[in-house]
């Protein structure tokens, strides 16, 4: 047996920790040979009962016990015998369809007494019920027999306790295998919360709406909420009266917070006058509508009490208020006490500041208070009067009573002046010194932030980060919440600039946790924002559009807060291909008058694609003004040239393309600078599909080239680039002839493979050429299935910077094997690889727990060839690519991301070999390729071979070959499609060999 199959009677025995044992039923679902020893097994197992009880049949005994029927069965005495491990074993835990089918069936076979009882016609409704009088099943089941409504009952215990109240009926499952009703099997798992089992069936049934819905309950059941939704979001497109994926939908959304949102969704489920469900949804509604209004209700009138404290004489303490929103409260004490023109009216907040402080713990604000208590009211009192008008926007020259607190020396109204004014930027200085004099941790933590964000400006976002990371970790209890959850916003919201959306979500998921917990509307109003753009540069266009409209249903009557979600929801919409929708929430978004801003802008830019009518330019030209004239990083700038020549390229060619080739020229300067990396890769993709639209296929390839940095061959050579609904193909033959076709004619975005966008009559043209060196710009580069596995091709991919030079000795092979993965991913163990069959005096192996990220990158710096046999994962939590598993450091880091490669010079140019599960898999950015494989040759690497797909344990031989091909002599492509062709002519039905890539 193969390593694994040496588990199958540990696994019958159930004697595997839960996490093998999962491993190993996809294992079984694959193997011959597991297969057959399972039938062995099942055979003596039968056999020896049936001859030492020849009087009476368990498995019979238990399929009746399990499944009552209308009928009356034939009767036997119960049997005394305990019924056999295997089969309590494998009704819990073998592979879809292996129980009602395989055991059944094997049963059937050898005892005869299955076909002895008689069969029911009709199945009875009890298949789809896991209790008679409730529904343990929140969701809706789009199987009609499983539909039928029973009043929700939830779970009061915890995760471990059986959710199923009835037991399978195995006797009716297996005939609706027979009749081929796989979507009825899932749905008798589903009602019974088995999503494991339900997806199985779920996905061997043909596609369907229905198949879609039900597919999207398992991923909210799984905790996958944003795809439940997209898949939701798809259903309801085609059929907007689903009343599943209505139903569904709405769950979702209550789920991932967006409660207003789904108190609608739940009111169109009531329009829909099913019996019972449109109740149901009307009882939820209202309880979520009324829920979330007086939470809204409760902070701002919080708000409105502190507030009233510095512009209203005589107004009361809100002590109730500092205890419930501690943060908004404390935020208004600072301007009372500022605002408290006699000494009384100051020790008057004694009370609030004791209030405040024993929040957090501490005397901070009642040392303040005696502080100001013991100033000069003589001289203070007039200032504090005029501080009152200036907040409340009456006082008739700020500017000039602003100078005049910088001289006074009462800091602290100079401090708040600054902040009401917006006038911290331009004064950060003097803001930081009187933030940190004081020793008030709000006030510091309040001067790190304006520090980090003067660095961004400056362009030095590096420091700014490591700023705010670390005022975070110094931020603690719950006084400060408030100023902790706008460090971590303003955290995420670099990472947003920076298109950092892993690090984004992470931080935004976790402020958003926390002022949903601290009950801070107008953060929690922020955080959906936040979560809006990420969810947009991560492509989930139905999560994106979901937060801006749960952001647009809390403050509907803020004009500049409609603006920025409806110039928001149109950028979305274009993203999903929706460009009549795009217009429609431009339009909503002029409405107010406000600055489209950057968004708004972009859509423009994009929509003339479409046909731009004369009042679109002059909206653009106003907006792109509007957004110069404000303060913005010459990467910004480069951007606000790239959309201005995009718009006019489809207006006037000539003055188009020299905006965009002045973009471009702009951005080669700032190689560190997101926004002008950006501007480079989407001038350089619109440059392509206008010399692809005018046949140019010469220009094609020459901008393909600049753009990838890398010479176009003069033979041999596919380039490829889609850019939304454009795409343009073009081929260099063996003979170097040209040939290339344009289509604008995209609906949808790629999902993973770019099979069918190479034409055939393209293909055969490079039939001739040996090896052909692959061009292709985001989305298209790393993916699988761009040309056929009896092709010798390779993606192409340059280098910002130069070629590491070697300093000492390189040359070693590396091979990392046999890691040590941290338990908790539950992580099946990989076997180590075996030694060499040929002495290698040079090989150097990392195994187990010595296989940690620090020791790797040390180990990779100098060697000649680098193998990496690992679990490969994808986690939009911890990286925007995927990232290797190796073991954990002393600190608990264990993943291997594209961002740490790129930091490692790689002096060997090695060959690269990443044997892991999905290791070729990109970031999904439009503007750059961010891959593993690419972070390898960024760092110096020559070639990488690397998967998009999973791979099996067996793979480390077939990357092994490879490397022993290239050994030989041969070239890195032509090693991989014969090691591919060789490999599928010994395993025919394989299809990871195919999605194993070249980076050269």
């Amino acid at each position: 047996m193969s390593p694994p199959c040496h588990r199958l009677y540990l696994f019958l025995d159930g004697e595997l920790p839960p996490v093998d044992e999962e491993n190993f039923r996809h294992h079984l679902a694959r193997c011959a040979m597991c297969a057959s020893g399972l039938h062995e097994a099942m055979q003596l197992e039968l056999l020896g009962f049936q001859a030492l009880h020849p009087e009476g049949d368990p498995l019979e005994d238990e399929v009746e016990e399990e499944a009552p029927r209308h009928e009356s069965p034939p009767s036997w005495p119960a049997p005394p015998w305990p019924k056999p491990v295997w089969h309590q074993r494998l009704r819990a835990v073998l592979p879809a369809g292996w129980w009602a089918a395989g055991a059944v069936a094997l049963a059937a076979g050898l005892l005869v007494l299955v076909l002895a009882v008689p069969r029911a016609r009709d199945t009875p409704p009890e298949v789809w019920t896991a209790h008679p009088a409730q529904r343990a099943l929140e969701a809706r089941v789009a199987y009609a027999r499983a539909d039928g409504y029973r009043h929700y009952v939830p779970m009061r215990a915890g995760p471990e306790t059986p959710v199923v109240t009835t037991p399978l009926p195995l006797r009716e499952l297996a005939e609706l295998e027979d009749r081929g009703d796989l979507h009825g099997i899932a749905a008798a798992y589903l009602v019974r919360r088995d999503v494991r089992q339900a997806a199985d069936f779920l996905r061997r049934t043909p596609a369907s709406l229905d198949r879609d819905s039900d597919l999207a309950v398992i991923a909210l059941e799984q905790g996958r909420r944003e795809d439940a939704l997209e898949l939701l979001e798809a259903v309801l497109r085609k059929s907007p009266d689903h009343p599943q994926a209505l139903w569904n939908r709405a769950l979702v959304l209550r789920e991932m917070g967006l409660t207003l949102q789904a108190a609608e969704a739940f009111d169109v489920v009531a329009k829909q006058g099913e019996a019972g469900w449109s109740e149901e949804a009307r009882v939820r509604s209202q309880a979520l509508r009324s829920e979330t209004l007086l939470r809204s209700r409760d902070f701002h009138d919080a708000r409105a009490a502190a507030q009233n404290l510095a512009t209203l004489e005589g107004a009361r303490l809100p002590l109730d208020e500092a205890r419930r929103f501690p943060g908004v409260v404390r935020l208004a004490f600072y301007d009372a006490l500022r605002a408290a023109p006699t000494r009384d009216a100051a020790l008057r907040l004694l009370p609030l500041a004791a209030v405040l402080d024993e929040v957090q713990g501490g005397a901070t604000l009642r040392d303040t208070v005696h502080a100001v208590a013991r100033a000069d009211f003589q001289r203070r009192g007039p200032l504090a009067r005029e501080y009152v008008r200036l907040l409340r926007g009456e006082h008739p020259t700020p500017e000039v009573y602003l100078e005049t607190l910088r001289r006074s020396g009462e800091e602290d109204l100079y401090l708040g002046a600054l902040v009401s004014r917006d006038a911290v930027a331009s004064h950060v200085d003097d803001f930081v010194r009187i933030a940190r004099a004081g020793g008030d941790p709000w006030l510091v933590l309040l001067a790190e932030r304006e520090l980090s964000v003067r660095e961004e400006r400056e362009g030095q976002w590096w420091k700014a980060e490591q700023r705010l990371r670390a005022a975070l970790a110094s931020c603690s209890g719950r006084g400060l919440a408030y100023r902790c959850a706008t460090l971590r916003r303003r955290l995420a919201d670099l990472f947003v600039r920076l298109h950092r959306p892993a690090d984004a979500l992470e931080e935004a998921r976790e402020g958003w946790r926390l002022t949903r917990e601290l009950g801070e509307w107008n953060l929690e109003q922020q955080f959906l924002q936040e979560m809006a753009q990420i969810a947009r540069y991560r492509h989930s266009t139905a999560s994106a559009r979901a937060f801006l409209r749960e952001s647009l249903s809390r403050i509907p009557d803020d004009c500049e807060q409609r603006t920025y979600a409806h110039r928001n929801l149109a950028t979305v919409a274009w993203s999903d291909f929706r460009p009549v929708e795009a217009r429609e929430e431009l339009e909503q978004a002029t409405r107010c008058g406000r600055p489209l801003g950057m968004s708004g802008a972009w859509v423009l830019s994009y929509l003339a694609r479409h046909g731009a009518e004369v009042r679109d330019e002059d909206l653009l030209r106003r907006t792109l003004d509007e957004l110069r004239r404000g303060s913005r990083t010459a990467g910004e700038l480069a951007m606000l040239t790239f959309l201005e020549g995009q718009f006019m390229l489809e207006r006037e060619r000539a003055s188009g393309r020299e905006l965009l080739h002045g973009a471009i020229d702009a951005a080669e300067s700032l190689p560190r600078d997101v926004d002008a990396r950006k501007a480079r890769g989407f001038a350089y993709g619109v440059l392509v599909s206008d010399a692809g639209r005018s046949g140019v296929q010469e220009q094609v390839l020459e901008l393909m080239g600049q753009a990838l940095r890398v010479p176009a061959p003069e033979r041999c050579v596919l380039a490829v680039s889609v850019d939304h609904e454009r795409t343009v193909v073009t081929v260099r033959d063996a003979e170097g002839a040209l040939a290339g076709v344009y289509d604008d004619k995209r609906s949808t975005p790629l999902h993973g493979t770019a099979e069918g966008l190479v034409p055939p009559r393209l293909v055969a043209a490079l039939r001739g050429c040996e090896h052909v060196d692959v061009l292709a710009l985001p989305p298209v580069h790393g993916l699988p299935g761009l040309l056929p596995a009896d092709l010798a091709w390779s993606y192409r991919v340059g280098r910002s910077g130069p070629t590491p030079e070697a300093h000492g000795p390189v040359g070693h092979h590396l091979v990392v094997t046999g890691v040590e993965a941290p338990q908790a991913l539950g992580l099946e163990k990989l076997s180590p690889l075996e030694g060499p069959r040929v002495p290698d005096p040079l090989r150097v192996e990392l195994r187990g727990a010595g296989a940690t990220p620090s020791r790797v990158l040390r180990e990779m710096a100098h060697a000649r060839e680098i193998e990496i046999h690992t679990h490969g994962l994808f986690s939009p939590e911890l990286s925007d690519a995927s990232l290797l598993v190796l073991a954990p450091e002393e600190d608990g880091r264990y993943a291997l991301a594209a961002a740490q490669v790129r930091e490692q010079p790689l002096l060997g140019a090695p060959l690269v070999l990443l044997a892991a599960c999905g290791a070729a898999r990109a970031a999904p950015f439009l503007h750059e390729p961010v891959s593993l494989p690419v972070a390898f040759i960024e760092a110096g690497a020559r070639t990488v071979l690397a998967s998009t797909g999973d791979i099996p344990d067996t793979a480390g031989r077939f990357f092994e070959s490879v490397r022993e091909r290239i050994r030989a002599g041969a070239p890195a492509s032509r090693a991989l499609r014969d090691e591919r062709l060789a490999w599928l002519a010994r395993e025919p039905a394989a299809t990871w060999p195919a999605q194993v890539l070249l980076f050269e």
